[in-house]
């Protein structure tokens, strides 16, 4: 949860974010018998793609800079004068994007995104170039067209508006929206329009991919390796999700099912293309990603277990037990079976009750544009942790079953305050009331013990074991699983002197 305008980090423009085409969702490989001829660019392509560019780079924790962001460049670019969509580097922009969530994804006109956090978990320079590759076919496919005719429906609406208006009284069910709220608002945008890609766009994807892979000179074998980190860490962040530390599962892995089989028919096609033998390039990779932010970015505060803490905001709050936590650009996200809430704020002018209404109309803007209308709201007022606080609950249906909605605000200063938007099951309400009174302002030395977590390389030493350079990372739990799952090893994996492997240290933060 970043800082800056309320304005901009409370209503998502959808139109843009909706040209999103291609988050990845890969279901194994099969090389291309009848390849389509690939059309350049077209002009409106271009112009599509350089009107979302900004908006996404502000929705997604802006863009990461450095070395690292260089190298995603390099690699990005070298696979894109491979896809018949233009010769020139000039006319591709590949951008690293500084989220804390395993993503990629496309927009027309040559724009490809990788999150920070995904290329962490990637342990070869070829894992890169598959991920990109995958991305560019989506464009040079053309799958964006379904997805942006349903985009156009929603467009100039507020995503969240369009999941919460449905509960107040406009077309759609809640039901549905309650496993998706939990993510941040232009996150979910994205995934709102880029998953449901058919099984044939995204092994037509992978077959141009590979393809791509081939021609730039790596070896594709990487694909399969990237769906099994991939898979680990699926696997890793739902069972951290009881304890409160979650993550959501990797959205490239969340489009189909069995996760087993896309691995195992990714390497089988690979070696039956007989495509194998390419470069790797592992050492160079690691070399890149050395010192690079890794998890939450203190600039837009930290998840630490049950707690997220925010050091430039002053502010922290805790989640009950079995509840996970996903931190965004623009609100922090809550989830678990008994609920889902969002913790954001708005623009505030001194009056904590009409801010609450604000907050309870915004939810009330249906998808058609219309404002349902609001029953009448009993607003309370108390203290919580010396700030002044509001809050209300009202019930609502979405024509399946009852829901309850909350939206508790807390006043930080005369010129700002935040709240939490809750939804849950008709009188269940009550499950939060220990997050409602957790909200309270960091002190100064809290907020300067906050340091962020960096990846570091280390070369193997003689008597190093999985478990001792497990027990270095800068974790309170689930340390091997997640040194394990960090570098694409199994349980029983043995390590040699002079091998390179990633761990995760606390670091200086960079201003």
């Amino acid at each position: 949860m970043s800082q800056g305008s309320a304005a901009s980090r409370t209503k998502i423009r959808v139109a843009a974010i909706a040209l999103v085409a291609a988050t990845t969702g890969w279901t194994g490989i099969a090389v291309a018998q009848n390849a389509q001829t690939v059309r350049p660019f077209t002009q409106q392509e271009r112009q599509q793609g350089a009107q979302a560019h900004q908006q996404i780079i502000q929705e997604f924790g802006n863009a990461y800079t450095g070395r690292q962001a260089d190298y995603v460049r390099n690699v990005g670019l070298n696979v894109a004068v491979h896809t018949g969509l233009s010769t020139a580097r000039t006319d591709y922009t590949v951008t690293l994007l500084n989220s804390p969530v395993n993503n990629a994804f496309a927009v027309p006109g040559g724009y490809v995104y990788v999150t920070r956090q995904l290329m962490g978990l990637m342990n070869s320079e070829a894992e890169l170039a598959g991920v990109i590759g995958h991305e560019f076919a989506h464009t040079a496919l053309r799958h964006a067209r379904d997805r942006q005719r349903r985009a156009g429906r929603a467009q100039g609406v507020g995503l969240l508006g369009t999941i919460l208006g449905s509960v107040l009284g406009d077309n759609g069910g809640i039901l549905g929206a309650l496993g998706n709220l939990l993510q941040d608002n232009a996150m979910q945008a994205a995934q709102l329009y880029t998953l449901g890609f058919s099984r044939s766009q995204e092994t037509e994807s992978d077959d141009y991919g590979i393809r791509y892979l081939q021609s730039a000179g790596y070896d594709p074998m990487a694909l399969s390796t990237m769906l099994a980190s991939l898979g680990a860490q699926s696997q890793l962040d739902q069972r951290l999700a009881t304890g409160g530390n979650a993550r959501s599962v990797p959205e490239m892995w969340s489009t189909h099912p069995d996760p087993a089989s896309r691995v195992q028919r990714a390497a089988q096609t690979a070696r039956q293309a007989g495509a194998a033998g390419g470069r790797l390039n592992r050492d160079q990779f690691l070399s890149a990603l050395d010192g690079m932010l890794y998890g939450d970015d203190p600039r837009q505060g930290v998840i630490e277990g049950q707690n997220f803490l925010h050091p430039d905001l002053r502010l922290g709050f805790s989640v009950p037990q079995g509840f996970g936590m996903q931190n965004g650009t623009t609100a922090v996200a809550i989830s678990g079976q008994s609920g889902q809430a969002q913790f954001i704020n708005a623009r505030y002018n001194g009056d904590l009750d009409a801010y609450v209404r604000a907050a309870f109309q915004s939810l009330a803007r249906g998808s058609n544009g219309q404002q349902a209308q609001l029953p009448a709201l009993d607003i309370r007022r108390t203290t919580v942790n010396g700030l002044t606080a509001a809050y209300a609950t009202t019930r609502a249906n979405n024509g399946q079953q009852p829901v309850d909605v909350t939206v508790f605000a807390y006043e930080f200063a005369r010129d700002r305050a935040y709240h939490f938007v809750a939804l849950n099951p008709a009188g269940q309400a009550r499950i939060f009331d220990s997050m409602f009174g957790s909200v309270r302002r960091l002190s100064a030395s809290e907020a300067a013990a906050i340091r962020p977590r960096r990846l570091s390389i280390v070369t193997v030493r003689r008597g190093d074991t999985v478990q001792s350079l497990a027990n270095r990372m800068a974790f309170r739990d689930n340390q091997l699983e997640r040194f394990l799952v960090l570098n694409g090893l199994t349980t029983n994996a043995t390590l040699t002197p002079g091998q390179r492997v990633k761990i995760v240290v606390y670091g200086a933060q960079l201003r």
